[in-house]
């Protein structure tokens, strides 16, 4: 972003979308995250995954759930909710999930404490006042309010902003006409392989398969499982919904602010990412090279 000036708010939304989106992933993936869950009882990825990023709505059912998340298996999130809050209340699971993340960013982190704070501080500013109408996600991690300890303040905020992005993404696949499944298998014919979505959304054979039919008779998916180019033409006018919904925190933005913005978060970015695998089933690319 060298010239901010001239940089379309959707832009910047997908640039500082990729720069946030490696901190609050570390979540998924971090054996420390992993870790805080089991120990408290949360065995197998997906209770502890499901009771981490539910909790802010209470002790919820699965209805809201799978439909707030969007791409998993209405029966997978029914085989963890509401039974893991006989478990841990959604208050503890808050706990262990900010736990997590921050054992993991520690480690990821270490030796750059000023750097975390000064990210931690901009990036929370900046999504603080986030217009979290219509999105039920962003809502229910706001309430829960701003942490003190830096590595904290950093997580939250880049999930805040993750999560504002997600529920776009999701009103955008709807406009669409695409249902959970559909969208998987209509990306799995892009870029990222079955073996990264299917098993940890939960879909089974079939669901899939009827997936795939709806999508070719509509004309966006080939014999072979690939794309058509009506296909691609779908999917990207998905994601300018989704960078046009995430646009309005940045539109204000001074250029030297996102200038300032975007030089602390990328090294912590890169760090971060180390943490994860490319592809990856939330769709995250690999950093882009280190300019030189």
């Amino acid at each position: 972003m060298d010239d901010a000036a001239a940089t379309p708010p959707e832009t910047t939304a997908r640039a500082l979308w990729r720069l946030a989106e490696p901190v609050h992933a570390v979540t998924y993936f971090a054996p420390e995250a992993r870790a805080a869950y089991e120990e408290a009882g949360l065995r197998g990825w997906r209770r502890g995954y499901f009771a981490g990023r539910a909790a802010p709505f209470g002790p919820v059912g699965p209805e809201p759930v799978a439909a707030s998340f969007f791409g998993f298996a209405p029966a997978t999130v029914a085989g963890a909710l509401p039974s893991v809050w006989e478990i841990v209340s959604p208050g503890r699971a808050l706990e262990l999930r900010r736990a997590g993340a921050r054992n993991a960013l520690r480690r990821l982190l270490a030796g750059r404490d000023e750097e975390v704070g000064r990210a931690a501080g901009l990036l929370a500013d900046r999504v603080r006042e986030l217009d979290c109408g219509g999105r039920m996600l962003s809502a229910a991690n706001r309430a829960l309010g701003f942490p003190v300890d830096p590595l904290d303040r950093l997580w939250h905020a880049a999930t805040l902003l993750r999560e504002h992005r997600g529920d776009g993404h999701v009103a955008a696949l709807v406009a669409a006409d695409l249902d959970g499944c559909e969208s998987l298998v209509l990306r799995a014919g892009l870029d990222i392989p079955r073996s990264e979505l299917q098993p940890y959304r939960g879909w089974t054979d079939e669901e899939w398969a009827g997936a795939s039919q709806r999508l070719a008779a509509r004309g966006l998916l080939a014999p072979d499982g690939t794309a058509t180019d009506e296909g691609r033409r779908l999917c990207a006018s998905v994601e300018a919904a989704t960078d046009r919904a995430a646009a309005r925190p940045w539109r204000t933005a001074d250029p030297a602010e996102l200038r300032e913005l975007t030089d602390a978060l990328t090294p912590l970015s890169r760090a971060c990412a180390e943490a994860l695998r490319y592809p990856n089933p939330i769709g995250l690319p690999a950093p882009e090279p280190a300019v030189r």
